[in-house]
């Protein structure tokens, strides 16, 4: 494993994380499956020991995955271990009438954190992160003022915003342009480089960068063929439209030969070619089971610089209605 300073922070992370989404298990809301399916807390706990020991001591989470009970899992196998370092969030919660709800009132952001530590059984959660939180949400500089004091207070170490997924633009260029928190999470992958420009940027300005779904929910591990179905619990279920599997098909022959020239998986070409990329500190794979773990905690080969600006450029002129059909799904 390899290991690097976050951004301008104190904190050291391991270049390949653990996303812990997955190990929430189940959940709904009004109706919409927020989980990835069933999972098992037993087969969760040992995957997290073994991602220890892998070396991966980066472990990103939400209050929202399983309701809170990802947070859980993670809090009562590392309640112990001043080496891991926890990336959490905020602002999306299951509101009246069973609805999702974005929240960041100050009241309720106070008390999700305070929440999230408890679940965590830590005194400070490292890296805080507003989930998916837009323009007008940071505009009046109330919400960063509570984080600085939530920082003051030594609840949180560092804090942060996970960009949306289609949609990164205005709050990249916000947060940029303001000097709003510490770090990023983005979705960053061969098959979604919208937030490449923002990079070398946010590089620039010293922020830790944490890439997440490195194979956009399982595309790039080449599994899934346009047969592929999941459990009305598994929220791939809407996303991963026939549509989507269609076009993704066809798009992975190409990479599948470029990995068998390096000798890799997919996966592992997936990994590389994020990593490649000097802005991000951090990828973060969603684990569920110890194989896994053991799996993704491989530091792959580097690319070549013709291969990695071919993919990029694969990017700009094939992946386009690929890219149009996930945008469509959500």
């Amino acid at each position: 494993m390899q290991y690097v300073r976050f951004g301008s922070t104190d904190l050291q992370v391991s270049r390949i994380g653990f996303g812990a989404w997955a190990i929430g298990g189940e959940a709904e809301v009004g109706g919409i499956p927020i989980g990835w399916g069933p999972a098992d807390d037993a087969v969760s706990v040992r995957a997290l020991h073994k991602a220890l020991d892998s070396g991966i001591t980066f472990y990103d989470t939400a209050d929202f995955y399983g309701l809170g009970h990802s947070e859980e899992l993670i809090g009562k196998t590392f309640r112990s271990r001043p080496d891991v370092v926890i990336a959490t969030k905020v602002g999306q919660r299951q509101g009246e009438s069973n609805t999702i709800q974005i929240d960041y009132s100050l009241e309720y952001v106070r008390k999700a954190c305070e929440q999230s530590l408890r679940r965590l059984r830590r005194e400070a959660i490292d890296f805080y992160q507003l989930h998916v939180a837009k323009v007008a949400n940071l505009q009046s500089g109330e919400l960063e003022g509570l984080l600085q004091d939530l920082q003051k207070e030594g609840k949180i170490r560092w804090y942060g915003i996970s960009l949306a997924t289609f949609m990164p633009e205005p709050e990249a260029e916000f947060c940029l342009e303001n000097r709003f928190g510490h770090g990023f999470q983005v979705v960053y992958n061969i098959f979604n480089q919208l937030i490449t420009p923002y990079l070398a940027p946010m590089q620039k300005e010293s922020y830790g960068v944490i890439a997440r779904m490195p194979l956009q929910f399982g595309l790039l591990t080449g599994k899934f063929d346009v047969h592929a179905s999941f459990p009305p619990s598994d929220h791939r279920s809407f996303r991963l439209t026939k549509s989507v599997l269609q076009e993704a098909t066809k798009l992975l022959r190409p990479l599948q030969k470029m990995a068998q020239d390096y000798g890799m998986s997919l996966t592992e070409l997936a990994f590389s070619f994020i990593l490649s990329n000097p802005a991000i500190s951090t990828v973060i794979p969603g684990i569920r089971t110890p194989e896994q773990a053991v799996r993704n905690a491989q530091i792959p080969p580097p690319l070549s610089a013709t291969d990695r600006e071919w993919l990029v450029k694969f990017w700009q002129e094939d992946c386009r209605y690929l890219f149009a059909a996930m945008k469509q799904a959500g």
